[in-house]
């Protein structure tokens, strides 16, 4: 049994976890899932079939909207996540699950698209999008921030909600903003310095549990 399971995609996002974490507190597993939400779903699962865990956390890097108010290096954790692209498209717009009628998460309150967040690292919150193709374009961001409500895009996140609410878990998730969606601009990035922020907000966060 551990404490906390700390998801991350890559090993930017997860090696000063590591040495902080690792010999200090041995009740925290730490996770590197690979990119996107297969990978993320699959390797929880697996981690889960051998090891039981009473919360779980994603940690990482992720955009902002340009509607968020969000500025990069901000620090935020998510009060929700949402499928930003499972549905359906049509020539009066997007379709989403519930508008299909299909739940991702069957039960006595079904969950569609967006999945409730349980567990908080930080004290900001915003709604979370999980999109399995980075948005590139400011129009399409836009559209996005509007039809979701979203404020932050990464490509993990409902994934592993999704995974922790069929397993009957908490969940969290704390990104820090490394660049704001829209026009793609490699250079205005600032990935390290998220990484190393995001990453700092959960040790924290665990050294006061």
């Amino acid at each position: 049994m551990v404490d906390v399971v700390v998801c991350v995609a890559t090993e930017l996002e997860c090696a000063l976890l590591r040495e902080r974490l690792e010999r200090v507190h041995p009740s925290v597993a730490i996770l590197r899932t690979g990119v996107g939400p297969v990978n993320a779903a699959y390797a929880l699962t697996r981690f889960l079939s051998r090891t039981e865990a009473r919360s779980i956390v994603v940690c990482g890097v992720g955009g902002a909207y340009p509607s968020s108010g969000l500025t990069v290096g901000d620090i935020v954790c998510a009060e929700t996540e949402c499928y930003g692209d499972l549905g359906a498209t049509t020539p009066s717009g997007f379709l989403d699950m519930k508008a299909l009628g299909f739940p991702v998460v069957e039960g006595p309150i079904p969950l569609f698209n967006e999945l409730p967040m349980q567990v908080f690292p930080v004290e900001r919150r915003a709604r979370f999008v999980t999109m399995s193709t980075c948005t590139g374009t400011d129009n399409d961001a836009r559209a996005i921030e509007a039809r979701t409500g979203g404020a932050v895009e990464s490509m993990e996140g409902a994934a592993i909600a999704h995974v922790a609410h069929l397993q009957g878990i908490p969940v969290g998730e704390v990104r820090a903003i490394s660049n704001i969606v829209t026009n793609r601009d490699r250079s205005a990035w600032r990935l390290n310095e998220a990484a190393v922020a995001a990453q700092e907000a959960l040790v924290s966060w665990i050294a006061r549990r």
